[in-house]
C-alpha cells in the first residue's frame, strides 16, 4: 500500500512569518503537535509544540513577537506519495515522530500520520510498534 492511499491530502500550514502564538492556536483548534512551514507550496520547515515551549517559553521569550522562522526545523523528515506506508511506518518509529509531511517535487502535498497507518489493518501492528517506539523516546 502506498502512502498516498491513507495520506490526508487537507493540511494546515504557515508561512515563515506567522508568529508561535498563531501556531499554537492552531495545533489547538485541529489537535496536533506539528506544523509544516511552507513558503508557496514550498515547504521549508517545521515547527512542533515542543519547539515552542523549549524554544520560546521556557527562555522567557515572546510568543507573540517570534516568528515560526526563527524556531522551526528545518531538516524535515518527509515521505513521497509512492512510496510504501510501511516506509512511513518505519520513518517514524526510527526518527519518533508521529506524522510525516509528503510531498511531491518539494511541495506538501499531503500529510500521514501514525493514526492513518493503524487505520489500515495490514499495517496495525507496525503502527503500534511505531508508536510503541515513539512513546519509549518520549519518556527519556
Amino acid at each position: 500500500m502506498k502512502v498516498r492511499q491513507v495520506m490526508s491530502s487537507s493540511v494546515d500550514w504557515v508561512s515563515p512569518d506567522t508568529s508561535t502564538v498563531e501556531v499554537a492556536k492552531l495545533m489547538k483548534r485541529i489537535d496536533v503537535g506539528s506544523i509544516p512551514i511552507c513558503e508557496g507550496n514550498k515547504l521549508i520547515g517545521i515547527i512542533t509544540d515542543r519547539d515552542i515551549v523549549l524554544k520560546v517559553v521556557a527562555v522567557g521569550g515572546n510568543a507573540s513577537s517570534t516568528s515560526v522562522k526563527d524556531i522551526m526545523n528545518t531538516r524535515v523528515i518527509s515521505v513521497t506519495a509512492d512510496q510504501d506506508a510501511h516506509e512511513a511506518a518505519d520513518l517514524m518509529a526510527k526518527n519518533q515522530i508521529r506524522r510525516l509531511p509528503v510531498l511531491e517535487s518539494g511541495s506538501l502535498i499531503g500529510i500521514v500520520a501514525i493514526g492513518d497507518l493503524a487505520v489500515e489493518k495490514i499495517h496495525i501492528n507496525e503502527a503500534g510498534d511505531a508508536l510503541s517506539d515513539i512513546s519509549k523516546g518520549a519518556q527519556h
